[in-house]
């Protein structure tokens, strides 16, 4: 697997069989909104919080503040993460997001960056690369920006739009998931993902189907960043 810690210390299991997504196994996390902290949080070597969604409010885009407030966490890395529906940002989006960040490394936390999660059409996967490039240039140079990502990006979508976008997006979590439950035939779009040069990380549920031998065959491609849990609430 590439040379990183907060992927190193998984230990998937030996099977060439689907399982159920273990999160004890993993190191990565996204802790949604209305989502229970759960004990597995006291493993985590990174986290991905959801601060807010952004949407078109009264005719303008607006962050709407959510999930935890700004407070010391024991994790030695953390990303914020944004819900966006929509890309016609004002120029206080980013300000708003700047805020959020200084508010929480003033309570200690080692924030890396900001991961933007958008459901972008894979038509318009260009478009949404000039967004990304625009939003680049208004974030610090120590502020990382990651992105989430569709499956259907890599099997249908332009691949040299996303390796365009080295550079700008540090890196991508391409999520094997909708809602609750993995995307079904999830396994036939895993293979275009090897045209990726674009750092990448599978995202994964907790408690979905789920094949680890995908993990060791992407673990030989250097631009492999690992996996990362989406978090649920017991049913």
């Amino acid at each position: 697997m590439a040379a990183d810690a907060s992927s190193a210390a998984v230990v998937a299991p030996a099977t060439d069989h689907p399982i159920r997504v273990d999160a004890a196994l993993y190191r990565q996390f996204w802790l949604w909104a209305a989502v229970k902290p759960q004990p597995v949080l006291h493993q985590a070597q990174r986290l991905y919080l959801l601060q807010g969604h952004i949407s078109q409010y009264g005719g303008e885009a607006r962050l709407q503040p959510q999930g935890l407030p700004p407070s010391p966490l024991k994790v030695p890395e953390l990303w914020l993460s944004y819900r966006v529906a929509t890309l016609d940002w004002q120029p206080g989006v980013v300000r708003d997001l700047l805020r959020q960040r200084a508010a929480w490394q003033a309570k200690g936390n080692r924030v890396i960056g900001i991961q933007i999660d958008f459901d972008a059409a894979t038509p318009q996967l260009a478009a949404y690369a000039n967004f990304l490039r625009g939003l680049r240039r208004q974030l610090p140079a120590d502020c990382q920006l990651g992105i989430t990502g569709l499956l259907d990006w890599g099997a249908n979508g332009d691949v040299t739009t996303l390796n365009g976008l080295s550079g700008v997006v540090d890196e991508l979590v391409v999520q094997t998931y909708r809602g609750r439950t993995t995307v079904e035939h999830y396994e036939q779009y895993l293979p275009a993902l090897k045209r990726l040069t674009l750092p990448f990380k599978l995202g994964l549920v907790q408690d979905g189907v789920w094949n680890p031998e995908w993990q060791r065959q992407f673990a030989s491609q250097p631009n492999y960043r690992g996996e990362v849990v989406f978090l649920l609430n017991s049913r």
